[in-house]
């Protein structure tokens, strides 16, 4: 068995934390905690139906005067789960530091809505938050954790097909990249926590369903030429850590900017279970240095 070596801010956390939260058996009772969890969510964050019937949760920032830059930001919850309530937080902070616009999505969750509806849906808020007066269209930029930068990666790539909006950066935070990965025997690691094989093959069965997956899924594109500059991060004891290293790998390679941070020790949202922790501001801090520079590119053009 693996010699488990966590990080040493991230001890004490994984020890409390299950290696897997999701299954067909637990789905519904999660998805009921979850509902309950968000459902008197009290940031200022205003929640927002739009006209298709998308729900989203817009973060204004603070004394901000004219246009300025956008982040528009996907949940995690492996394509079968999670609120873009639960971000709130995080949301509040990237507004703050940035003094940006940010708009959480409350895209529709397989199995019942597999792909592409989840992605449509992200596709329309980015274009809906494109629009807002106050927001500047030069400098648009996407993210999203686990399955929701599995999403930012993929809306990237949509965005760029259809020509219709320009995207800055794409923000991809541990991100839900490969379904192939569910076919590997070797990473059944004891580190992992919160998301493991049987939790992925789960949440990419109901997401792709009977879809085209070379077109589906962000790691089988052939083509990654002309995306924006991308933010990849990902710890070593994460079950996404092989296929992300190697997304940003063929990132670089087809000329497309991606800064990569790698956590030693690091599980699975160890962020957002331990968001104090030293090692958890730098990572956010690292998110938000990438954005700062391209959000300025336009403005010094």
């Amino acid at each position: 068995m693996p010699k488990v070596e966590f990080h040493p801010e991230l001890r004490r956390s994984a020890r409390l934390l299950p290696k897997q939260m999701i299954n067909p058996t637990t789905l519904p009772f999660v998805r009921a905690a979850s509902r309950l969890m968000w459902r008197n969510a009290r940031d200022a964050a205003e929640a927002l139906t739009l006209s298709s019937g998308v729900e989203v949760r817009l973060h204004r920032p603070a004394r901000a005067t004219g246009t300025g830059p956008a982040l528009l930001w996907i949940h995690g919850g492996g394509y079968v789960i999670g609120d873009a309530a639960q971000d709130d937080v995080l949301c509040r902070r990237f507004a703050d530091e940035l003094g940006a616009t940010v708009v959480a999505v409350n895209y529709r969750l397989a199995p019942e809505h597999p792909y592409p509806t989840p992605l449509e849906d992200c596709y329309t808020a980015l274009r809906w938050m494109r629009a807002l007066p106050a927001v500047d269209p030069a400098r648009v930029a996407i993210g999203g954790a686990s399955a929701g930068g599995g999403l930012a990666a993929a809306l990237a790539l949509l965005a760029r097909d259809r020509g219709e909006i320009d995207v800055a950066a794409q923000l991809l935070v541990y991100p839900m990249l490969d379904d192939r990965t569910v076919e590997r025997t070797d990473l059944d690691h004891p580190g992992h926590r919160l998301w493991n094989q049987s939790s992925n093959k789960f949440g990419w069965s109901a997401y792709l369903k009977d879809a085209d997956r070379d077109v589906a899924v962000p790691a089988r594109r052939t083509d990654l030429a002309g995306l924006p500059p991308a933010w990849i991060g990902v710890g070593t004891l994460d079950l996404f850590h092989d296929e992300d290293v190697a997304y940003a790998q063929r990132l670089r390679d087809a000329s497309v900017r991606c800064e990569v941070m790698i956590v030693d020790g690091a599980f699975h949202g160890f962020d957002g279970i331990a968001p104090k922790a030293s090692v958890s501001r730098k990572f956010f801090a690292s998110q938000c240095a990438l954005l700062r520079d391209v959000f300025a590119a336009p403005a010094a053009a």
